[in-house]
């Protein structure tokens, strides 16, 4: 079985970068890397999911029962797009209590009341 050759089309497609110095040509890749890559960190940066704030609260400390409580809550009240380890952390911060206990409080469904207004929303 014979392979079909492509032929070279290097020199061609070269033209525009032979002249540039190694370090035009590492700006010009990063920049193209940033430009790619842009999209997807937007994409990121205003979304998130159930699993990924899970995950979050997961390395926070909290068991999977908890977090899994704690993300259920928040995403009821139209709250996950804040983050469930930010809401974890500005519950603690307004009871002033140590985070882990304040996530406990919320897995339990105590505290939600709280959290909802200090986001500027009324559920409860």
């Amino acid at each position: 079985m014979s392979a079909v050759q492509r032929p070279s089309d290097f020199e061609k497609r070269r033209e525009h970068l032979k002249n540039l110095s190694d370090e035009e040509l590492k700006e010009r890749f990063w920049s193209l890397a940033n430009e790619i890559v842009k999209p997807l960190y937007e994409l990121a940066y205003t979304h998130t999911s159930p699993s990924i704030e899970r995950s979050v609260l997961l390395r926070m400390g909290f068991s999977s029962l908890d977090a899994a409580a704690i993300v259920s809550s928040a995403e009821k009240r139209g709250l996950l797009g804040k983050g469930a380890g930010h809401l974890v952390l500005r519950y603690a911060q307004e009871v002033k209590k140590p985070y882990l206990e304040a996530g406990y409080d919320l897995a339990n469904g105590v505290g939600w009341d709280v959290v909802s207004a200090a986001f500027g929303g009324d559920r409860a």
